[in-house]
């Protein structure tokens, strides 16, 4: 049986290709961070993110995620946990941006949603302050089209 590499695993080929749900509004020259998109599947779901350093920094500051940020599901309240970041430090470790106005983009993964989810909220941490906290993100209507960064490069 042909196998290939999926998520750290080994998984039969009939695992079902994932299929990205990108944010109309994920590039968007906005600073701050944004979901560029969500990708529910089977056994775990991914959200990219895209993030901009803040101009008020000389060195744009720095960046992590918090260990035990999760997604829940806003109709449910049920709470899937983070299983992997990736590209982005775990705190308490950072990564320190040089510039102001950088942009960074990471992927955290949890695990699989409910099939018949249609919104969530992506927390950080359940508190006030400057975590990446997300409420009520209607990923369900969002686009199948990727975005222009998205698209392979012509080959000229």
């Amino acid at each position: 049986m042909n196998t290939k590499q999926s998520f750290g695993r080994i998984a039969p080929d009939t695992t079902p290709e994932l299929i990205p749900l990108y944010n109309p509004d994920g590039m968007m020259q906005t600073p701050g961070v944004k979901i560029k998109s969500i990708w529910p599947g089977p056994q775990f779901t991914r959200i990219d993110f895209i993030y901009q350093s803040p101009q008020y920094y000389i060195n744009g500051g720095w960046i992590q995620i918090d260990p035990h940020c999760y997604i829940q599901c806003a109709d449910s309240g049920l709470c899937v946990p983070l299983i992997r970041a990736l590209g982005i430090p775990l705190a308490p470790q950072k990564h320190y941006f040089k510039n102001s106005g950088v942009y960074f983009a990471y992927s955290l993964f949890f695990g699989a949603l409910p099939q018949n989810t249609s919104r969530i909220h992506c927390i950080e941490k359940p508190k006030p302050g400057r975590y990446f906290n997300f409420y009520n993100i209607p990923f369900s209507n969002w686009i199948k089209i990727p975005h222009a960064a998205d698209l392979p490069l012509n080959a000229n």
